[in-house]
């Protein structure tokens, strides 16, 4: 099994889970000494570590080395999990261009570079096998100032659509996995452009997410339920199942419940853009 974003929160999560089901995991990730000592820390509780090679999916170099390194080892994997992403939001002022490219680049070409690399030999191999896509609730519904986060994860529910179907006739099934709050690394490191970090309403707003969040070992078991049941729809939440069933059964309930979220978060929007100003000076 090849799991993405390896080195914290829910790819660790998966990982460990895998291990101790009795897979030999191929890990990936960006820092390559977090991947390391959770490549440790699984080996050490009994799991078998395939690879463990530092790799940028956004860079396709990089994943094409990483697919000769597993191929030469491993041969063809049988479970595949995209899970490395990176957030920030924002504004149409606050963000960057850089900004909204760097996140379609990890977000949505990090999971095609790995899918181009690593589903042909699946497909070749003829045994069938999973390929799982962390998207995310912003990959379904509105949510406020994250317009370029969900450029990218709306792209790769798209890619999966496509691929749930054009990949069953080989056997191979799709999840997409579509997480609410969960309480990750990812979470110390959120960027809200324009938004001063140490600001009483960022950090309050930060404890307000943490305190709806579920963990990371949460998010993998229910990731794991999804495959084994091959399911296409996965949520890691109950909040995010039922906005996703209100934006198709109720869409008028949607778009009340998504006007009154973006004005709730818009009452922000002050210190917001005094903050960017602050920055332009």
């Amino acid at each position: 099994m090849l799991i993405t974003g390896a080195a914290s929160g829910i790819g660790r999560a998966v990982a460990e889970s895998a291990a101790a089901q009795g897979a030999t995991v191929h890990l990936t990730d960006v820092r390559e000494a977090s991947l390391a000592a959770v490549a440790a820390r699984i080996a050490d509780a009994g799991g078998r570590v395939g690879t463990a090679h530092p790799a940028d999916v956004a860079r396709a170099e990089d994943v094409h080395d990483l697919a000769v390194e597993v191929a030469r080892t491993a041969g063809a994997m049988d479970v595949i999990a995209n899970v490395a992403g990176i957030a920030v939001w924002g504004t149409v002022r606050g963000m960057e261009q850089e900004d909204w490219r760097r996140l379609v680049e990890v977000n949505l070409m990090g999971p095609i570079h790995v899918i181009t690399e690593f589903v042909p030999s699946m497909i070749d191999a003829g045994r069938g096998g999973h390929l799982v896509n962390v998207s995310s609730a912003a990959g379904i519904i509105g949510m406020p100032w994250h317009a370029a986060y969900s450029a990218g994860k709306f792209g790769l529910r798209g890619v999966s659509e496509v691929l749930r179907f054009d990949l069953r006739r080989h056997g191979i099934g799709v999840s997409l996995v579509c997480p609410g709050a969960v309480d990750t690394g990812l979470v110390d490191t959120i960027r809200v452009a324009g938004v001063a970090e140490q600001s009483p309403r960022f950090r309050k707003a930060r404890a307000h997410f943490r305190r709806g969040a579920v963990s990371p070992e949460h998010a993998a078991a229910a990731i794991w339920r999804g495959v084994r049941r091959n399911r296409y729809w996965v949520y890691t939440s109950p909040d995010i199942r039922f906005a996703h069933w209100g934006q198709r059964y109720l869409p008028w309930g949607y778009d009340v419940a998504m006007r009154a979220l973006n004005a709730g978060a818009n009452r922000a929007l002050p210190e917001v853009e005094l903050a960017r100003r602050e920055d332009l000076r």
